[in-house]
């Protein structure tokens, strides 16, 4: 009786195991780090420079930006916490990663929006001149949108992608695919040193379109690989 008891349990344990190895494996590293790379060339292409932005491009007052700046960076910290427990509970890895990068995505194309349209930010200050106008009410409920969906594709992408990563791999290899994950965060110099000079020095709207594009990309590489990866379902 024992016997018959537990073989239904094997029986269900080996076919998660060939499950299992139907999806995984080294074959989805290069769609997750071609993903990790082009959104955090997004994320911080935008974020580094966003005090900047603010003060020259929306006449915010310093002390103002700097407050805007460490809202969206704390809300960016945070929000890890609530996107692993929409994966581990509600929706799994997967379907997290895929909505938050969308987020990304349009929040920082309604970013380049804002440099590229004029209508959309005030005029700039008069040379000389201490008094600048404010953004309208429209105005500044298109950037806020843009800083809002911007910041909680960032913020909920980036540990959540690590998770799933992990997920793809059996125990013994995880800790070599960390090791390499962590190193492509080394994308985020480039963008530093790269897009920021870009935005500040040639064209904000070149800078954002830059960060529009390699969003897009990642986003467009992560779907591709979607028949390669274990979807591990929510418990």
């Amino acid at each position: 009786m024992p016997s018959m008891e537990l073989q239904p349990s094997l029986d269900r344990e080996a076919g998660m195991s060939r499950s299992r190895g139907k999806r995984g494996g080294w074959i989805t590293f290069p769609f997750l780090a071609a993903t990790l790379t082009g959104l955090m060339l997004a994320g911080w292409g935008w974020l580094r420079n966003l005090i900047v932005y603010l003060i020259e491009e929306f006449n915010v007052k310093s002390i103002d930006a700097t407050q805007i700046t460490n809202i969206v960076t704390g809300g960016i910290n945070l929000l890890p916490i609530i996107s692993a427990i929409l994966a581990d509970s509600f929706l799994g890895s997967f379907y997290v990663v895929a909505i938050s990068s969308c987020f990304s995505l349009l929040g920082v194309v309604l970013l380049t929006l804002t440099a590229s349209i004029s209508s959309l930010r005030p005029p700039p200050c008069e040379t000389g001149s201490s008094v600048c106008q404010a953004p309208s009410r429209v105005q500044f409920s298109v950037l806020y949108a843009a800083i809002a969906l911007a910041s909680t594709g960032h913020g909920a992408m980036r540990f959540t992608l690590a998770t799933m990563g992990a997920n793809q791999f059996n125990t013994q290899y995880q800790g070599g695919f960390f090791n390499w994950f962590f190193i492509l965060y080394g994308a985020c110099v480039v963008s530093t040193i790269g897009i920021v000079y870009f935005e500040h020095s040639i064209s904000w709207g070149l800078g954002f379109g830059l960060c529009s594009a390699a969003s897009f990309v990642g986003l467009a590489i992560f779907l591709l690989g979607t028949p390669f990866y274990r979807h591990d379902k929510p418990q």
